[in-house]
């Protein structure tokens, strides 16, 4: 048996699917993008998780925002640098090789259908201010299967029923979420807030365990990169849709947490599973208001299962296209979507919400620190990328423009660092032990396919071809 080396092959650089460039994403679009793949349920659902730690969770908050927009500097960098679909797989495979790039498309995979299960774990709550007031285990297990399995149907009847459900849906969770950070802060009561640091320990506890909580709500920033293949002059737009997605998602989210901390008591907002409800009743009193919130949350959490459903279909289509992944997740249905993907990632948040409901108390932040630590591993491959083509090819850029974007890239390595640190042992034992699952599938898959080695890439090849 022979050992065999495989030459990576070089980013694409043009829509994979063959669509002329003008058909793909401009700017706009691009922007509406990151903004509808970023809002879901769980910005519904975050007040309540935050005020565990009191009004100093803000301050995590505004940290999270600040390191979310590194991110984002960073991968429009990455995107100008490297062309193509893929986001964060496509630059860690491009600077580091296969082996980091299996990684990343293996946490980020599993970063989608984990947060498929906490989406819809927020999504329970606002569908129980109408039925299952009791809360009943049983049926909030039912009713999130119902709502994960309703959107894989919606993915697997084509991609014309994905673009309809997400125009409706992105319009409609914009509107309690704009009013909530508007005109409700009109309605906020400093009395409201409780104790500035809630959680008893220190305040750099706090700051760093509400941060990773927080950063659940920005997952989604890389998304107009995952697609740069089918954005307009993607050289120049994604980097700006990734900024301007960015900065409309942190005003929003941070003046509407702001109203809900400020409008329900924070005894009651701790136990609360549909915050936004909560501090719409208290505002207008009654609950039309409430259930009128309740109503554009559920629609909001159908919308995102819909794209994230895809989402993960489309991250293990593109590695097994690139022999990373086992070859039956690039094989796409009559309908045009990648099927075996949609249903194994559904199949999969099934589990993972299930034995949620079952073994933890605190499910939606349980849950959601997991997909945070998996979604920060290619965060991290990502920064740690843009910072070796800046060692390696800095000389080329002018002094001041390498120092800033040393600073950038340095800041956003920093910040998953700091990530991952607040995420909780427990977090990080159940997601560590996801990621190195990968290990043994990628030694199954190269072992087999006879692919012993791989052919050094970047810099490295011109030296060892010379």
């Amino acid at each position: 048996m022979t050992t065999t080396s495989r030459q990576r092959p070089a980013a694409t650089e043009v829509d994979p699917t063959g669509a002329p460039p003008s058909r793909g994403f401009g700017l706009p679009a691009a922007s509406a993008l990151v903004v509808g793949s970023v809002i879901g349920t769980g910005v519904f659902a975050l007040p309540s998780a935050l005020a565990a730690y009191g009004p100093i969770s803000l301050i995590a908050f505004g940290l999270v925002t600040v390191g979310a927009l590194a991110l984002a500097l960073t991968f429009g960098a990455l995107g100008r640098r490297v062309p193509g679909s893929g986001g964060p797989y496509l630059y860690a495979r491009d600077a580091f090789g296969d082996f980091a790039g299996f990684v990343n498309a293996w946490s980020y995979w599993i970063t989608a259908w984990a947060g498929n299960a906490a989406i819809v774990v927020a999504w329970v709550g606002y569908v129980e201010v109408f039925w299952n007031t009791s809360h009943a285990k049983s049926w909030s297990i039912i009713i999130a299967m119902v709502g994960l399995w309703l959107p894989a149907a919606v993915n697997l009847a084509g991609l014309r029923s994905i673009a309809a459900v997400q125009v409706l849906t992105t319009i409609l969770k914009f509107v309690p979420l704009l009013f909530m950070a508007t005109v409700g802060l009109v309605f906020v009561k400093s009395a409201n807030f409780g104790a500035f640091n809630a959680s008893g320990g220190s305040a750099i506890g706090a700051i760093s365990a509400a941060g990773a909580i927080a950063l659940f709500a920005y997952i989604g920033i890389e998304t107009a990169s995952v697609a740069a293949g089918r954005v307009r002059d993607p050289q120049r737009n994604v980097g700006r849709a990734t900024v301007l997605g960015t900065l409309a998602c942190a005003v929003v989210y941070l003046l509407g947490t702001v109203t809900v901390f400020g409008t329900v008591p924070h005894d009651t907002l701790t136990a609360s599973s549909a915050p936004f409800t909560d501090s719409a009743n208290a505002i207008f009193g009654g609950r039309w208001a409430g259930d009128t919130i309740a109503v554009a949350a559920i629609v909001s959490g159908l919308g995102a299962l819909v794209g994230w459903s895809l989402i993960v279909g489309e991250i293990s289509q593109a590695a097994a296209r690139d022999r990373l992944f086992p070859n039956r997740f690039q094989h796409e249905s009559r309908r045009g979507v990648p099927a075996f993907g949609i249903v194994s990632g559904t199949v999969l948040a099934s589990v993972l919400t299930i034995v949620s409901y079952s073994s933890f108390a605190k499910v939606f932040t349980t849950v959601v620190l997991l997909s945070v630590l998996t979604a920060v591993v290619p965060y991290l491959f990502s920064a740690a990328a843009q910072l070796y083509w800046l060692v390696v090819e800095g000389r080329r850029l002018r002094a001041g423009h390498l120092v800033r974007d040393v600073a950038v890239s340095a800041l956003a390595l920093a910040f998953s660092f700091w990530s991952l640190a607040g995420s909780g042992y427990q977090a990080v034992y159940y997601g560590l032990f996801c990621i190195l699952l990968g290990i043994p599938v990628y030694v199954w898959l190269k072992t087999t396919r006879h692919e012993f080695g791989e052919t050094p890439v970047g810099p490295l090849a011109t030296e060892v071809g010379q």
